[in-house]
């Protein structure tokens, strides 16, 4: 293209544009920190500072004078001290002594170009605040006990710049409704003080291994639902038994659902499969709940001793459940007990507790006795079986469980015991399972 001498080249913005996004290699964005570079501790303010990036490369001239090459318009003029700009250096404002004698251009490392981390106040990055609590695992008795003892720096929820703070407790994996625990509510403040303890029962060295602990606080709310404040996640294989230990941590975020749009068909496919079978396996096994039974053989009484059992028998005694299923409704179960020692040639070895109304936690503590000879029992199946009561119409099976010879795992162990020390109680915690081997499951 010849330009007349005289005559000014104007450059149009779509053409000025088009410089910019010609095809070739892909250049970083510059940002606006690059127009106001900041000097570095150690730099001198008299250091002439350029503000090129890194991918930005300038081309000096001849002899360092600063000039810059040109390929397109804007005071291409005569004389080694002018210059033009080269495509991604026309928007590049030019320092003092980047043109003209004497002046030469800084290196990189006498500008601070790092982009400061965005602080602004949103939800992402509001602080939720801390929590203190305990952890003590019991082994003889089965028990986790958390003790809440104190938060601090609660993220503010109400209008007054407060909040009515509470904690809950979940047992993961597990159905939430049957393992939820929950502290007292602390009123108006951000740091509150609760020293609490909440136990949960019936949870065995595998359930330490697998299972994880939800703590979650939550804004107590009277006008509308409740809010989540944040939540902390505790593995507790990390709890060793009988040992106390202590956590002190930030609360954080729930952390998010993947996205079924970021999925192909096939992995969605794949992904329900496995949701379903895994929710499958826990209702099966884990959100029935738990029994804690006691059995002891009693020997024949002496002569000497009070008669009221002269034969001996096997004496049972239902403690307790933990983390029934809900059957009804309401989110709850109004559960009973029912035993049997099989084969029940004259059915009468039925016995059943009374009924525990809208709870997923009963305690029974009532025991049954079966006069029978220390040699019929090794022949003997003991069925524990969990129900959920309803009013005129067929009560809801919940879960049970089989101990004798036949059996197998914990309820085979639990058996055995019980033969080996005649006299003595052995308690122990049983998983229900939907499931029971050679009874008929209706009332």
């Amino acid at each position: 293209m010849t330009v007349r001498k005289g005559k000014r080249l104007g450059i149009s913005i779509q053409e000025h544009m088009a410089i910019d996004v010609c095809p070739g290699p892909i250049r970083p964005i510059r940002q606006i920190s690059a127009y106001f570079p900041r000097l570095s501790p150690t730099s001198s303010i008299s250091e002439p500072l350029s503000p090129n990036l890194p991918g930005f490369p300038t081309v000096l001239g001849p002899g360092g004078t600063g000039q810059v090459e040109g390929a397109a318009g804007g005071g291409g003029g005569g004389g080694g001290g002018g210059g033009g700009v080269e495509g991604s250096g026309l928007l590049s404002p030019l320092l003092p002594g980047a043109a003209g004698g004497g002046g030469s251009l800084s290196a990189m490392s006498s500008m601070d170009t790092s982009i400061e981390i965005d602080s602004c106040d949103s939800d992402d990055n509001t602080s939720l605040g801390t929590l203190e609590f305990d952890l003590l695992y019991e082994r003889a008795t089965s028990s986790l006990h958390c003790t809440v003892l104190r938060a601090k720096g609660l993220k503010p929820m109400d209008f007054n710049g407060l909040a009515d703070p509470y904690v809950k407790l979940h047992l993961l994996p597990g159905a939430c409704k049957a393992n939820k625990l929950k502290t007292k509510i602390v009123r108006n403040t951000l740091n509150p003080v609760w020293n609490e303890t909440l136990t949960y029962c019936g949870i065995t060295e595998e359930d330490m291994y697998r299972k994880t602990l939800r703590v979650s606080v939550c804004d107590e709310d009277k006008l509308t639902h409740n809010e989540f404040i944040g939540e902390s996640r505790v593995a507790l294989r990390r709890v060793k038994p009988d040992q106390t230990k202590h956590f002190n941590i930030c609360l954080e975020h729930p952390p998010p659902l993947p996205s079924p749009s970021a999925m192909s068909a096939a992995l969605r496919g794949i992904s329900c499969y496995l949701r379903e079978w895994e929710t499958e396996q826990q209702r099966s096994l884990e959100e029935r709940g738990r029994l804690l039974l006691c059995l002891q053989y009693l020997p024949p009484a002496t002569e000497g001793e009070v008669k009221e059992r002269a034969h001996g028998g096997l004496c049972v005694g239902v403690k307790r459940c933990a983390h029934l299923a809900a059957m009804d409704v309401n989110g709850f179960s109004d559960p009973y007990v029912k035993t049997y020692l099989k084969p029940d040639v004259h059915k009468k070895s039925k016995h059943k507790t009374a009924v525990i109304k809208k709870t997923l936690n009963p305690e029974f503590n009532e025991e049954f006795f079966y006069e029978i000879s220390f040699s019929e029992l090794s022949t003997k199946t003991l069925e524990v079986t969990v129900w959920d009561y309803d009013l005129g119409k067929s009560n809801d099976f919940i879960g049970g469980i089989s101990l004798g010879c036949h059996s197998q795992g914990e309820t085979l162990q639990h058996w055995i015991d019980c033969l080996k020390n005649k006299g003595k109680k052995v308690e122990r915690w049983h998983t229900l399972t939907n499931e029971l081997p050679g009874s008929s499951l209706h009332e």
